[in-house]
């Protein structure tokens, strides 16, 4: 066998030194090899140069892809929508996908079987499975409602907003607008919430949310009034230059952008409109009590309406199986409607019921805007393709003028949402027994209600607000998306464990910075890691299922680190920051 030494030409020692008759022959051979290394590294350079265009070319197609984002947040949320207006393309499981392979039908049977025996051996739940890291998150204490600045007279002028989305969209747009309003000293008029053509709710702020307390609340922050002065009503505003759209300001806008291009034109015509208003406020770098108030609005400012309170504290308390008690942030949420629940239950004790609420992001829209494939062959590709020309015509344009990434490669990246087939795995991986309550928000899957048949077979206690309300408790809701979202958003937010399968939704994201927020290390968010579930669920065919929970485990555990917000990541996710929260020895 011939050692390094051999392959360099480097003599082993000074006694075995070439001899005359060998001197030809040697440089013949290292002519070969400079050859040989010459060759090797021009392939090398070549292999780079591409490696960095490849990098390039996805890295672009990802940044125009989030900038596509305000698109999908301007449809309302889809937790809501009407059923019927699902078309059902998928029938069936889905199939494993390889690199580049397309994933099939029948993809989960395996797992799917495997999983129903580990329930059916009706195994202890892991310990941890309900709990947080108490110690750490626990030394997180709300501290957002602490003020120590001078109330802002609001003499610039007036700020009006009227943002776009759906429910959760809106909310982040009023709590940015709030921040606008005070960094400009300007007056904040009551947002208003634009008309979806689409969604067809006219849903306004006070049919949302408690507009008195908005106002007294945030009055030491900030003057807000409920409509503009009368001699500002009649202006023109598209035609003075006072309306300012998303296309005029930059995704993530920092503070300095508001106080040279929009402070100017608020002095000149006392007046701004900002239409749409999607995601226009950067998180850092920014001012840090502007970075508290923007916490203080989100959970102190912003309370449900009287309606949506008194109806969600019916779905939760069946949700508890009308037990007495009420959990960490019931108060917060349903406001006084928490005790009535408690005073109704009084002399009738019954056993704590907890249960999970799992937000299932698998509907049209978000399916089709993923760009990823689910087992519809054909069929599903022409629907989905269909449906992004009539609602994101600039993916559409982007698709058909760029190379994109393949489905099975934004698979491979964990950049597609988990299926229900997927999302009912991990539950199962991660050892939820079979007896476990599960809520559903957004219940209008995409494929219709057989996609949902993996989780009520595995899982049959699963319900929905839909299930648990009766028609005539949800009748003052029906047609407003924005208020039935809410329902969701309560129902998410107040469970005894709360699951996403899309870590970038908008829904999950509120929902999981509040229980960050009030839950006191009492409150746990499992956020699945998609890229590494992806690997995982590559494997479905040979893996066993031990290895399986093991992985999954491992992956989500990962997830559950008590962090402070990573920098420029979004307060009302991960509200871990000192300008929000106070950290306690």
């Amino acid at each position: 066998m011939s050692s390094s030494a051999d392959f360099y030409n480097i003599p082993s020692s000074p006694s075995q030194s070439p001899r005359p008759g060998q001197k030809k022959g040697r440089r013949k051979r290292e002519r070969e090899k400079v050859f040989w290394y010459q060759k090797k590294g021009a392939k090398g350079i070549v292999g780079l140069i591409f490696l960095v265009g490849l990098f390039f070319i996805f890295n672009g197609f990802m940044v125009l892809r989030l900038q596509l984002d305000d698109e999908i947040s301007g449809n309302k949320d889809v937790s809501v929508r009407n059923s019927s207006s699902i078309s059902v393309s998928i029938k069936g499981e889905l199939k494993t996908i390889g690199k580049g392979k397309r994933l099939r039908k029948g993809t989960y049977d395996r797992m799917l079987a495997l999983a129903a025996h580990s329930l059916a051996e009706n195994k202890r739940e892991p310990k941890d499975l309900w709990q947080e890291l108490f110690v750490p998150a626990s030394a997180w204490r709300p501290c957002a409602d602490h003020r120590n600045w001078n109330h802002s007279e609001g003499n610039n002028g007036y700020i009006l907003v009227t943002a776009n989305g759906g429910m959760n969209q809106q909310r982040v747009a009023v709590c940015n607008a709030v921040v606008i309003a005070r960094l400009l000293n300007s007056t904040l008029v009551i947002p208003r919430f634009m008309y979806s053509s689409v969604w067809r709710d006219v849903s306004q702020f006070s049919d949302i949310y408690q507009e008195e307390h908005f106002i007294n609340y945030l009055t030491p922050d900030i003057r807000i009034v409920k409509e503009l002065p009368k001699e500002l009503q009649s202006l023109d505003l598209e035609a003075i230059g006072s309306v300012v759209t998303d296309a005029d300001i930059g995704k993530e806008s920092k503070p300095s952008f508001y106080l040279k291009n929009i402070l100017p034109i608020l002095l000149k015509n006392r007046v701004v409109h900002f239409v749409g208003f999607g995601n226009r406020l950067a998180f850092d770098p920014i001012p840090f009590q502007l970075q508290t108030l923007r916490c203080r609005c989100n959970f102190h400012a912003l309370q449900f309406s009287p309606k949506i309170q008194e109806t969600v504290a019916l779905l939760i308390q069946r949700l508890r199986k009308n037990a007495a008690h009420s959990g960490p942030l019931d108060h917060y949420l349903i406001g006084p409607y928490a005790e009535k629940n408690l005073q109704e239950k009084v002399g009738h004790a019954v056993k704590a019921s907890r249960y999970l609420a799992l937000h299932l992001r698998f509907e049209i829209d978000m399916v089709a805007h993923s760009l990823c494939e689910y087992g519809g062959g054909e069929e599903e590709r022409k629907e989905l393709e269909a449906y992004r020309e009539i609602h994101f015509p600039a993916l559409t344009l982007l698709k058909k003028t760029n190379k994109l990434p393949s489905p099975a490669m934004l698979r491979e990246e964990g950049l597609c949402p988990l299926t229900p087939e997927e999302a009912v795995l991990m539950l199962a991986a991660l050892g939820f027994s079979r007896k476990t309550h599960i809520f559903i928000a957004g219940a209008n899957i995409y494929g219709g209600r057989s996609r949902l048949t993996a989780l009520t077979s595995l899982y049959p206690n699963l319900v929905t607000k839909e299930k648990l309300l009766s028609a005539t408790e949800l009748k003052p809701f029906m047609n407003f998306s924005s208020q039935l979202a809410a329902l969701d958003f309560i129902a998410c937010t107040a469970s005894d464990a709360f699951a996403m399968t899309d870590s970038g939704s908008q829904l999950s994201s509120l929902v999981s910075g509040f229980r960050i927020y009030y839950g006191g290390g009492k409150m746990p968010t499992i956020r699945p890691n998609k890229r590494r579930l992806a690997d995982i669920f590559r494997k479905n065919n040979s893996i066993e299922w031990k290895i399986f929970e093991q992985r999954v485990r491992k992956a989500v555990r990962q997830t559950k680190h008590v962090l402070q917000r990573p920098k420029a990541r979004s307060v009302y996710r991960y509200p871990r920051c000192k300008e929000c929260m106070c950290l306690t020895e």
